[in-house]
């Protein structure tokens, strides 16, 4: 029987991980293919730039309210529900005649994406083994970092050769495989969680440290956000790199996220908000520095690695901060912090839109990232100083 289990868990793992790879490229591509995205639809680049924002609000409206309402759901065939409506998203995004089809097909796929994370999650830690939880999460968080170290750019070589639609048919087809493995190779963890009512998951959003958490999520995210949402645009117009070597400069921002990831999680552990401080603190000066750096090449290739790892290495702290302040919701947290994350990117699509059709041009999207980190740092100022002032509130709501 141990033997079984021990399978059973060490299939479960990779199949999910397989699923979040393929889930997390469809978000992440197209800043690798948003220029050609624009051409063929005849749309501006801002406009464009709006798919990451529909994609963005999906995930904020779909994450909490489908993973409150689905909480009484069987968790396995919830996530297979899911999978189905992630593939038949990624077929209408490839196949979409117009801006207007794209940019639904998008907020469909995005309305399941924080659900199936948020359950993926719980699944995976429930056939760990005792100890073994964090290490299992951190694995599907791999998946996450996979898409952009490979995901990514691989999209985006093959939006190059073969148009902008054949990544999301790959991506469609990647789902298409987990799924299998979900029906196959997945257990049914019917009661890993006691069954809670929508009303009772959404309770935790009464919680001020909750919404806190979630403002810092946020705010410190969009500046980052806002230049990897051009950043096809940025490297190309800006720097003067080739479109061809947009997909090398993606695998080199996302090594440096995964090492961002694993560094700042280390700090992290050690003194949370003050690495977090720091951490967005050396962000906002990379941003400076990218903007001061972005008309040389072999800079600009350098510094791409440096806010890739700074920009992640933020992440972990953020997780466990909203997941300690959203106790008694475990899945609803997942949500929760996957639509902080993502109220980031609509915002930052939505202010560098503006900032482009102001006529302050692409590069000064550096200053203007550096400026919003600026806002996340004090936010999460603020957010130390209300936990060092005060006891920190029940877990649980009566």
């Amino acid at each position: 029987m141990e033997l079984i289990v021990s399978s059973v868990s060490k299939a479960t793992v990779p199949s999910l991980m397989l699923c979040v790879f393929g889930i997390t490229t469809g978000e992440f591509v197209i800043a690798g293919i948003l220029p050609d995205v624009a051409r063929d639809l005849a749309v501006s680049i801002p406009a464009a730039g709006l798919l990451v924002t529909a994609y963005a609000i999906g995930m904020i409206v779909g994450g909490p309210v489908l993973t409150a309402l689905t909480a009484r759901y069987p968790r396995k065939p919830l996530i297979m529900t899911l999978l189905a409506i992630t593939i038949a998203g990624n077929l209408a995004s490839a196949l979409a005649p117009a801006y207007p089809v794209l940019f639904a097909a998008r907020v469909v796929t995005a309305l399941v994406t924080s659900t199936f994370f948020a359950n993926a999650i719980v699944i995976a830690v429930s056939t760990a083994g005792p100890g073994r939880q964090a290490s299992t999460v951190s694995k599907l968080v791999f998946g996450m970092n996979l898409a952009m170290i490979l995901g990514a750019p691989i999209g985006t070589f093959l939006g190059s050769g073969y148009g902008w639609r054949a990544p999301f048919l790959a991506i469609a087809a990647c789902c298409a495989v987990g799924l299998l493995l979900v029906t196959r190779l997945v257990p049914d963890v019917r009661d890993a969680t006691p069954a809670t009512s929508a009303v009772a998951e959404l309770r935790v959003f009464r919680r001020g440290d909750v919404l806190l958490a979630i403002a810092v999520t946020a705010v410190a995210n969009a500046g980052l956000l806002m230049v990897f949402t051009f950043f096809a645009s940025l490297v190309t117009e800006i720097s003067g790199f080739a479109a061809g070597a947009v997909a090398v400069l993606l695998l080199v921002y996302g090594v440096g996220a995964t090492a961002g990831n694993f560094a700042g999680g280390r700090l992290s552990d050690r003194a949370p908000m003050a690495a977090q401080l720091g951490l967005l603190a050396a962000l906002a000066a990379a941003l400076v520095a990218m903007w001061a750096l972005s008309g040389t090449m072999a800079a600009t290739a350098v510094m791409v690695f440096v806010i890739g790892a700074l920009g992640f290495s933020v992440i972990p702290g953020m997780q466990a901060r909203v997941l300690a302040t959203a106790a008694g919701a475990p899945t609803l947290a997942m949500a929760v912090n996957a639509s902080a994350y993502q109220l980031a990117a609509a915002f930052a699509a939505w202010l560098g839109g503006r900032v482009i059709d102001g006529g302050l041009g692409l590069r000064s999207l550096y200053l203007v990232g550096a400026a919003v980190t600026v806002a996340g740092i004090g936010v999460s100022a603020y957010a130390w100083l209300r936990d060092r002032s005060r006891t920190p509130e029940p877990a649980t709501q009566p």
